[in-house]
């Protein structure tokens, strides 16, 4: 058994809103304008008063394209705020031919550890080094696939991955002990494994 984990930033900014759900969200709000009560005129200029002493802040929001957006730098967190960020390695993985290196999750083969979770908790620990801003999300796995031997290492033994949930909390920038790794969307996450892209999809929810 090998216990993985998909490792998460939750989005920065609120998501665009779809056309569609705009449009409906227009309709309904012009809709109750029709039948709202009528406040007295003394009131709305009390209300209108309100916020305009000296302690007023002009607020202005920052910009939803960065600057890694720009530049397509999937190393950094700062990409695709309004979306879920995920993270991949670059190295060898249980399963497949050592010193052949391929894209893969957080991972560790469950040995002595007290639970799968707990080797979960040990993987992450590993790649990142320290858990203190990080999130599990329950202790059973979000999921598992059966790793049936590949055509290379016929010899090899089948093993089931289990995937683990677990999210970056109150930071921007999370030091990964890689030479090479991505932070990536759920459509770009896809793209590294096409033979896994449909049970993925179900998987992950975003």
């Amino acid at each position: 058994m090998v216990a993985s984990v998909l490792f998460e930033r939750l989005p920065v900014v609120i998501p665009k809103i779809d056309p569609v759900v705009y449009a409906f969200q227009e309709f309904s709000f012009r809709w109750r304008q029709q039948f709202r009560r009528a406040y007295p005129e003394e009131f709305l200029k009390k209300s209108d008063a309100r916020g305009k002493g000296e302690y007023q802040i002009d607020f202005v929001p920052a910009p939803r394209i960065t600057e890694a957006d720009k530049t397509n730098d999937k190393r950094s967190l700062q990409r695709a705020l309004d979306r879920r960020l995920y993270l991949l390695l670059y190295g060898d993985a249980y399963g497949t031919p050592k010193g052949q290196p391929v894209w893969h999750f957080p991972e560790k083969v469950y040995k002595s550890e007290e639970t799968l979770h707990k080797c979960a908790e040990s993987a992450l620990e590993s790649v990142i080094g320290d858990l203190s801003h990080t999130y599990f999300v329950g202790n059973a796995p979000m999921g598992h696939i059966a790793m049936p031997p590949t055509e290379k290492n016929k010899d090899d033994q089948s093993f089931k991955r289990f995937f683990f949930k677990s999210q970056v909390i109150a930071t921007n920038k999370v030091n990964i002990k890689c030479k090479d790794f991505v932070w990536v969307t759920k459509d770009e996450l896809l793209e590294y494994f096409p033979e896994h892209k449909e049970y993925l999809t179900k998987m992950i929810i975003s």
